[in-house]
């Protein structure tokens, strides 16, 4: 009985709260009237997107109501209202976010006083279900009544207020060009990279080997011993060529990927990064792997991240899980070191970002300061 009494207390707090929403919509349908004759009158036109953008915090609070009560996240789909004042009145008008506000403001102009239901069932409950429960054992039956109405209230708002397919589909396709546009960047900083290697590393070392071999041509008949000597010199820069072809090489695709797969690469870089690296590889290294692409972009987070750990953690330990989601693969990597790190930082995190990006993958940041930090990338696949 006791914990009944409780949940019906917090669905009437619920309740409670939904209907002072509902008495503040009342007046606030008089601020929108004036705000739809004042745009028709042009002067104060600006008007509009204002009033949207205190519909759009009214609608959030209410979402925040919902997501406590029942635990699903209700998303928020938007578009910004920037530009010229021409362009933030059409936006204002042609977002499909503004048409599903609108609709669950109409709508909760009337569902939104179930409070009024709510409170004549406590007196009778609270004798009901009191001789019910406290003397004949049963299960209550009329103050889980109140629960009901509050995830009644709840389901009709998470209902209204979901983005519509057109905002979903809106909001998709501005991340896709967003996305896009960065993998263009990422491309092309790696493509300078990969001609800045070349030209200041193998192709150094080759035309030094070039001018190696041709100066022991012509002292080879004269004296044999400085032209071994040079010939020896054009080795080492032979050598030194073929070891920046391999740095660049794994710059591009690592070929102990090929060779060991994502799991026998990840333990190479734990091995090789200088810390204490635990490493949960979720049965990947067992089964179907994953594409190439997924492969290598896990590959180089989890050695940007390790690197990270190691110059600014402050602490010799990290962790590393890969998972085999049904959707895709996860990677994570945490320490407990210092924390405190920001994309903005230098840290390589927006060069990760971008990698997880361009394969329509997200990625989380936790890094408060003090730590722990925590990196969580998705990277979609189809195993």
């Amino acid at each position: 009985m006791r914990e009944t009494v409780r949940r019906a207390a917090r669905a009437t707090a619920h309740l409670g709260v939904a209907a002072a929403m509902a008495c503040g919509m009342w007046l606030f349908i008089t601020v929108l009237l004036i705000a739809a004759v004042g745009t028709m009158t042009v002067v104060c036109a600006w008007l509009l997107p204002e009033t949207v953008l205190l519909i759009r915090r009214i609608t959030r609070a209410k979402r925040g109501l919902t997501a406590a009560w029942t635990g699903v996240r209700i998303p928020e789909v938007y578009q910004p209202l920037t530009g010229t004042m021409r362009d933030r009145v059409r936006t204002a008008v042609r977002d499909p976010g503004t048409r599903t506000d609108l609709r669950w403001m109409l709508a909760y102009w009337f569902y939104g006083a179930l409070l009024v239901l709510a409170l004549p069932l406590w007196p009778l409950g609270l004798v009901v279900d009191g001789v019910w429960c406290g003397l004949l054992r049963r299960e209550a039956v009329v103050l889980p009544l109140i629960v009901r109405l509050a995830d009644l209230e709840a389901g009709w708002s998470t209902a209204l207020l979901k983005p519509s397919p057109q905002a979903r589909l809106t909001a998709r396709v501005e991340e896709l060009a967003a996305t896009r546009a960065d993998a263009i960047v990422a491309h092309g900083a790696e493509l300078r990279r990969i001609e800045r290697d070349l030209h200041d590393g193998a192709q150094a070392q080759l035309v030094a080997l070039s001018l190696r071999i041709g100066l022991a041509k012509r002292v080879y008949d004269r004296d044999p011993e400085a032209a071994r000597a040079l010939l020896d010199e054009a080795q080492e820069h032979a050598e030194e060529a073929l070891t920046e072809l391999r740095h660049l090489v794994r710059g591009i695709h690592p070929p102990i990927l090929t060779d060991r797969g994502l799991v026998g690469a990840v333990r190479a870089l734990a091995a090789g990064s200088g810390l204490e690296v635990s490493l949960d590889d979720g049965g990947l290294a067992q089964g179907v792997r994953a594409p190439a692409s997924v492969e290598a972009a896990a590959y180089f987070l989890v050695a940007e991240s390790l690197t990270n750990v190691a110059k600014y953690s402050g602490v010799p330990r990290a962790e590393v899980r890969l998972v085999r989601a049904r959707r895709g693969l996860r990677v994570r990597i945490r320490d407990e070191g210092r924390g405190g790190a920001h994309e903005s930082g230098g840290s390589g995190l927006l060069g990760m970002r971008r990698r997880v990006a361009a394969l329509d993958g997200t990625m989380q940041v936790s890094s408060p300061a003090g730590g722990p930090t925590v990196i969580e990338a998705e990277l979609p696949c189809v195993w």
